[in-house]
């Protein structure tokens, strides 16, 4: 039985600053499941994660990208949001002055106060210390991401790009993000995980492994994590991954 896809990333090539980023790369993320797309520092993951979003400086490549069948490449950020496309930053944005309740409600539609009380609950945020609070310096930048992870979980799209998730968390708090990545699942959205750390790379179904902007292996978990730890750590490729990374530490 063939998996149904949702995204289909069809031999997209994008240049910044005269500089090829992505070359001729394609890629099926099916629906309902966790992807990742692992590889080392520079090697087009983040670069791939704007262009899907459709983020200012990435439209302009080569290729196409078709979400349901349907052609985006033409559609801006709120386009694309509107069908269900969402992004949660590696650094999420800082707002001065808008309290967490009224950030999650702004993305969950018809959303009420249970919805969000539900949502701060599941990354392990206490509602009556967080709502209230504004969504600005005075949140750590792990409370934040965790904060921004609860207005997804509100919102429940279609298909979510998490650019990072272990980047300045703790162990508890990614604890919370890989279950939250089960409730996403459990609700119908598909994941798409950005990443180069081995911990998060084992939370995933299937995984791509880029290089240099294209796919130079995809498969299963235990594939990917073998490719990545044998071959790039031998590389000489000047992004290879130093130990840490390929214990996922």
């Amino acid at each position: 039985m063939s998996e149904k896809t949702i995204l289909q990333v069809d031999n997209v090539s994008l240049e910044l600053g005269g500089k090829r980023i992505l070359n001729h790369l394609s890629m099926d993320i099916w629906t309902g499941h966790v992807h990742a797309i692992v590889g080392v520092n520079g090697a087009g993951k983040s670069t791939l994660a704007s262009t899907i979003m459709g983020l200012n400086g990435y439209r302009h490549f080569e290729g196409d990208i078709l979400f349901e069948g349907q052609s985006i490449k033409n559609m801006n950020v709120a386009e694309r949001a509107r069908l269900g496309i969402t992004l949660a930053w590696q650094e999420p944005a800082r707002y001065e002055g808008l309290t967490v309740e009224k950030f999650i409600l702004a993305g969950a539609g018809n959303a009420c106060s249970h919805t969000v009380e539900r949502a701060l609950q599941t990354l392990g945020l206490d509602p009556g210390k967080y709502a209230q609070r504004a969504v600005d310096r005075t949140l750590s930048g792990g409370e934040r991401k965790r904060v921004e992870l609860a207005s997804i979980v509100a919102m429940r799209p279609r298909l979510v790009i998490m650019d990072e998730p272990d980047s300045g968390i703790d162990v508890d708090a990614l604890n919370r993000i890989f279950d939250t990545l089960k409730i996403l699942r459990d609700h119908g959205s598909t994941v798409i995980l950005i990443t180069h750390s081995m911990t998060v790379l084992k939370q995933a179904d299937h995984a791509f492994l880029l290089c240099c902007g294209n796919v130079l292996d995809k498969g299963g978990i235990d594939k990917i994590e073998g490719f990545f730890g044998r071959k790039c750590q031998g590389c000489d490729h000047q992004n290879k991954p130093d130990q840490e990374e390929l214990n996922g530490e």
